[in-house]
């Protein structure tokens, strides 16, 4: 087996290297930017996803223009690909989801319909689905509470007509409402049950042991309740884009 060379380069260096790789192909119209690249490679994705096509490396290559290496340049799997059309297509849910829950002021109301709702609409919703389907759980089973996916729960509890500091939360207090609420939506998405509960019995079950955890949880308020495992986190707080 022929030895291995690791090529070590400068910041510059590198920076030339991507500079070159977007004069490469690309349909003979060369991005201005990495930005610009990678927009390009993650419309293609959302294309070939709109059009219920399975998303692979060496389509999109092939519709950019360029090559697999270069792509990968940019998104390092299909599944950070996948993540990452998810994500920048999360706001036409979102604003979806606002308007079917616009007018409950009720935090328990509005998270049990809130649950209720995206679970209900992963059949529709591509986008939702590939963060949440079963058929990729290995790939994303382990993103399901980092920052950016509790940042976006946390994005979608904003968007409720609930007045959470009125109702006595904090900031903290709806970053882990959203990883619970992230923790058990994928929980019904990876076995939904035998049979599966739907409609009125599926709000009855939320209700039962979600809404009313919130609706009591003054008994019990956040400063008495012990130490946060994660009082420190502070994730960025995302504008989903359309």
């Amino acid at each position: 087996m022929a030895p291995q060379l690791t090529v070590f380069c400068t910041g510059g260096e590198y920076a030339d290297g991507l500079a070159l790789m977007r004069t490469r192909g690309w349909g003979g119209v060369t991005p201005a930017s990495d930005e610009e690249a990678a927009q390009r490679i993650l419309t293609a994705a959302k294309t070939m996803i709109d059009n219920g096509e399975d998303v692979k490396i060496a389509d999109i290559a092939r519709m950019v223009g360029i090559t697999r290496q270069t792509v990968y340049r940019y998104y390092p799997s299909t599944d950070s690909l996948l993540m990452a059309a998810a994500l920048d297509s999360a706001g036409g849910f979102l604003d979806g989801l606002a308007e079917h829950i616009a007018g409950i002021t009720d935090p328990a109301h509005a998270v049990v319909e809130a649950m209720a709702y995206t679970l209900e609409a992963l059949p529709e919703d591509h986008y939702i689905g590939l963060l949440l389907s079963p058929e990729r759980s290995g790939a994303f089973s382990a993103r399901i509470t980092s920052d950016t996916s509790v940042s976006l729960a946390h994005s979608m509890l904003h968007r409720f007509a609930v007045d959470w500091e009125a109702e006595g939360f904090n900031e903290d207090d709806i970053d882990e409402l959203s990883e619970h609420t992230l923790r058990t939506m994928q929980s019904f998405v990876l076995d939904p049950g035998y049979p599966p509960r739907t409609g009125d019995e599926l709000r009855a079950y939320f209700q039962r042991w979600i809404g009313t955890a919130l609706r009591h949880r003054n008994c019990a308020q956040s400063s008495q309740a012990g130490p946060r495992r994660r009082s420190s986190r502070q994730p960025k707080r995302l504008d989903a884009k359309s």
